[in-house]
């Protein structure tokens, strides 16, 4: 299990900043067409973080339209440019699957001060 251990240690990523539950994130993904690659921007709120180590991963929910999208990134993917966090949410909760339900302004989470 250490030979595992010491093999996905050097593929961890340590550019990412802290990314809490209810933060407000941009996330820059690579997007390839073809043989072009550009970076497109990803914002939205954190609703979800899951696992651990090299399988880290970490969920991000907007409003496109009217609609809600979620889409879940790999922490340490190789298409994810950067990430940075807009703001810091105040929640009290691992999992802000409630936020589906809500539209508008009941979908916001409060900014936590003071950090």
């Amino acid at each position: 299990m250490d030979v595992l251990k010491a093999i996905t240690m050097d593929q961890l990523r340590t550019d990412m900043p802290n990314i809490q539950i209810g933060d407000t994130v941009k996330v820059y993904v690579k997007v390839r067409e073809g043989a072009k690659e550009r970076v497109q921007m990803y914002e939205g709120t954190v609703i979800k973080k899951k696992g651990g180590g090299i399988q880290e991963t970490f969920t991000v929910r907007r409003l496109s339209s009217g609609i809600g999208v979620e889409r879940t990134f790999p922490v340490n993917s190789p298409i994810i440019d950067k990430v940075v966090v807009v703001r810091h949410g105040k929640v009290r909760r691992a999992k802000l699957f409630y936020l589906r339900k809500r539209v508008g302004k009941a979908a916001k989470v409060r900014e936590r001060l003071g950090d």
